[in-house]
């Protein structure tokens, strides 16, 4: 019954991606490349521990069994035993080679991506979250928590902000963290992200969306008493609506470095720009 309700609320997790839900059992949904093998790795380390705990308790088992007083009134004096001792020194190391393997692989794919299509830039602040886009040339914009009593239908509670991360779907996003006070952390669960934003300094990781949706994340870095309230809310959305979101957010002004678009050219999209301007005209 207990596996049947966990399977259930998987289930559920499933088809709310980068939300939390009430009575939510095991991790949230993954969105990214990166958090899909963190949940292969969160797999293959619960069958080892699980065998682990299992087999200590079968052998204390077997222990409290077989030598108890009862049945042993003159109990072993062994002191020593080469074959056991070597195989508790053996087995150990091959199960942290085992772990080790996948760790490394999964910590390097994480690093940062080799060719970023785009740059997302975040800065943390009390008690606040501060983007920039770089290469599309949007300047910097503010990302404060909506207040309880100003929520809106389709928001949620300690998680929407009034200004929203927009980013595109299968794209590969280098984000860049830094702080202009305390240190703080960008993390969100579906991503699999959670890089610590430091004053003076950059941190690097990099996301891959896979499914257009709305995710959230929070602050996890004690960083003062606003802490719990910075959330983080990112809408994934198609290549061409970022590339139109792009376009209602830039003027362009910056003609020999224009903004970087992911599916049209800037001299194109100015076509565009200036049709709909004439129809609008007519």
């Amino acid at each position: 019954m207990l596996l049947g309700i966990a399977g259930a609320a998987f289930a559920a997790d499933q088809s709310v991606p980068g939300q939390p839900l009430p009575w939510q059992l095991g991790l949230q949904a993954g969105a990214t490349p990166v958090k899909h093998q963190m949940h292969e790795f969160h797999d293959l380390l619960m069958v080892i521990i699980t065998g682990i705990t299992v087999f200590v308790l079968a052998l204390i088992g077997y222990v409290v069994v077989r030598f108890n007083a009862k049945r042993n009134p003159v109990p072993s004096k062994t002191s020593h035993n080469t074959v056991i001792e070597v195989i508790w020194t053996v087995v150990p190391v091959l199960i942290l080679l085992i772990i080790a393997v996948p760790s490394f692989r999964l910590l390097y794919f994480l690093d940062r991506a080799e060719n970023p299509e785009m740059t997302l830039k975040v800065h943390g602040y009390q008690w606040y979250w501060g983007y920039e886009y770089p290469d599309q040339q949007v300047s910097e914009f503010s990302a404060y928590m909506v207040p309880d009593e100003e929520l809106q239908e389709g928001q949620v509670r300690l998680l929407s902000t009034d200004n929203v991360v927009v980013l595109p779907v299968d794209t590969d996003i280098q984000i860049l963290t830094t702080a202009g006070d305390v240190i703080h952390s960008w993390a969100v669960p579906s991503f699999g992200v959670k890089m610590d934003a430091v004053p003076g300094r950059i941190n690097e990781t990099w996301v891959r969306i896979e499914e257009e949706g709305t995710y959230y994340g929070q602050c996890s870095e004690i960083c003062g008493t606003g802490h719990g309230f910075m959330p983080i809310e990112v809408r994934a959305v198609s290549r061409e609506a970022f590339d139109e979101w792009v376009l209602q957010h830039t003027d362009g002004s910056d003609t020999e470095n224009p903004p970087r678009l992911l599916t049209m050219t800037w001299e194109e999209a100015m076509a565009k720009r200036q049709v709909a301007q004439n129809a609008v005209q007519q």
